[in-house]
């Protein structure tokens, strides 16, 4: 472990004690020892400069939510990480919040006992749920402590919900200063923001404030009205993002398979891939035939036809309508058990 990266830890330990008088430590580059160009390694997958970044990702993430945290055989869990690893799929994708409480699990713990051996050869994200900055700056020292690192590829505020709350997270001394202060740091290489409530509150992000990426929900909101027209991501929060170079992510991507029959993961996935901006989708995967498939996928990935975009598109629209599933209302925070 560097002398720089022990620093980092200190000074987050400090704000655990002190939360309100945190230091600035020296600013350190975005792109120390090499992480973006030589410590990687896709086995062959395609990849992808996800935006302002620079960074170079699998079209894939691993997404260890609520699906990787149903896995309650750890040791299986382990090897899943293990094996995506070493067959190219190196950008994991974890929260503060994940787990499964009735099974003691921890996303962020479980991670980190493939962490403390590999980091250099991961790209991690993980995300702060708090608003009130003194509990943002807890919660990021505690996803340190489970993740066995000192920095963080990407530090994502959680969940944005309204435009209210957009109001909340860019006032004076909140969230959004303690996420970019971790960025001054060090502590976190770079920083975003995750949501699939609300399309106008997230291109409000995107345009307005120094971000640089966005993790967004392929999903089913349409009754957010703005000049008479109802607010969806594909067509109103992702252009925006892309205008301003963010590394755009999809999450949501295969979960239309609970509403409407007959539609294939792999086609699912080809489509949220071949959406126009997309960088990456970040992926639950419970299993290792999960892991094998998207792998497959991604080897043998090709854009869909624009006849084919239009067939699924339609294919989708059910999907689009629908609000009974849990994880579609607004209260439901991304990861959580459902």
């Amino acid at each position: 472990m560097s002398e720089n990266k022990l620093s980092r830890r200190e000074l987050l330990k400090s704000s655990a004690a002190s939360v309100a008088a945190l230091t600035v430590g020296s600013k350190l580059s975005s792109a120390d020892d090499g992480q973006y160009t030589s410590n990687y390694d896709p086995k062959g997958l395609p990849t992808v400069t996800l935006g302002k970044t620079g960074a170079v990702v699998p079209l894939i993430g691993y997404g260890t939510g609520s699906r990787f945290c149903a896995v309650t055989d750890e040791e299986k869990a382990l090897e899943m990480l293990t094996y995506a690893l070493e067959h190219g799929l190196y950008y994991w994708d974890t929260a503060h919040s994940y787990g499964n409480e009735e099974a003691g699990i921890v996303s962020e713990e479980r991670l980190g006992k493939i962490v403390k051996h590999r980091r250099k050869k991961i790209f991690l994200a993980t995300k702060v749920d708090a608003r009130d900055p003194d509990e943002a700056k807890q919660q990021i020292e505690t996803s340190l402590k489970r993740l066995n690192t000192d920095y963080l590829d990407i530090l994502q505020m959680h969940s944005i919900m309204s435009v209210e709350d957009v109001e909340e997270i860019t006032r004076s001394g909140g969230l959004m200063d303690v996420v970019l202060e971790m960025k001054e740091q060090g502590v976190a290489k770079n920083i975003g923001f995750t949501g699939h409530c609300s399309a106008k509150a997230m291109a409000l992000l995107a345009r307005k404030y120094n971000v640089d990426t966005m993790l967004i929900a392929l999903n089913h909101y349409r009754d957010e009205i703005e000049n008479d027209r109802p607010q969806d991501f594909e067509n109103n929060a992702i252009p925006v993002a892309a205008d301003s170079n963010l590394g755009i992510m999809l999450i949501k991507v295969i979960r239309p398979r609970e509403t409407v029959r007959g539609l294939k993961a792999k086609d699912l996935i080809r489509y949220a891939l071949s959406l126009k901006h997309m960088h990456a989708a970040v992926i639950a995967m419970s299993s290792l035939e999960d892991i094998k498939n998207n792998i497959t996928v991604l080897k043998e990935f090709k854009p869909m036809s624009e006849d084919d975009m239009k067939k699924m598109q339609l294919a989708l629209a059910p999907f689009y309508k629908h609000e009974n599933l849990e994880w579609m209302r607004p209260a439901y925070r991304d990861g959580m058990t459902a």
